[in-house]
């Protein structure tokens, strides 16, 4: 039974990595039975068996490996991890979208933040969003400041940055062509990719221990 269940994930684990950037053979495999020992956790914890995972540990995931914290930047992550939209991460989108959140090219990384930032998903930032990502990633504001005017105030002199055709709203071009001007601007809306630390820390427990292929 061991040989079959290995074979099986040999095969997964070719033809994913045939498919997804960044990671080889010998990581997909690992990648793959890190998502089962989520998958047997979310199974032990609640009532039904499912096959991928769903919102609520997926989210805690980002949060206590990732350190991600922002309400709207964990729930966008979720939302362009699940490509096919069902509520729940399979194995596949688990691999597609770790291999742009550690370790994306600055061009794939731009695109799924973007994409995360587009909250409607009309391939525009508009200043309504702008204002609703900057206000969950505030932390404090001076005491005799209005939060919401400095967010409004914030979201101005971004727009005054990054808003290139001058139109009140970013496309993704005028996004791109900000980034690539200042790469600090990747993640000018909200933390939605993990820092270096924190990807060290999961690729080092993940594949500390490869399977011998």
């Amino acid at each position: 039974m061991a040989a079959v269940k290995n074979k099986l994930l040999q095969g997964l684990a070719e033809n994913f990595s045939k498919e997804v950037e960044h990671f080889n053979k010998t990581e997909v495999v690992c990648l793959i039975r890190d998502f089962n020992r989520h998958l047997e956790d979310q199974t032990v914890s609640g009532t039904r068996v499912l096959k991928g995972l769903d919102r609520e540990n997926f989210l805690h995931i980002l949060h206590t490996v990732f350190g991600m914290t922002e309400d709207t930047m964990l729930n966008g992550v979720f939302r362009i991890f699940d490509k096919d939209n069902d509520g729940l991460i399979s194995m596949k989108e688990w691999i597609e979208g770790l291999s742009i959140f550690l370790r994306g090219s600055l061009e794939e990384q731009m695109k799924y933040c973007f994409q995360v930032y587009d909250l409607n998903g009309d391939n525009y930032i508009s200043r309504e969003e702008m204002i609703h990502m900057l206000k969950d990633s505030m932390v404090s504001w001076p005491t005799d400041e209005d939060p919401d005017e400095g967010v409004k105030d914030l979201v101005e002199i971004t727009l005054k940055m990054m808003d290139h055709d001058h139109d009140g709203k970013l496309s993704f071009s005028d996004y791109e062509k900000s980034v690539r001007k200042e790469n600090l601007l990747l993640e000018a809306f909200g933390t939605c990719l993990p820092n270096a630390t924190k990807i060290q820390a999961f690729e080092e427990y993940t594949f500390q221990y490869p399977p011998k292929l």
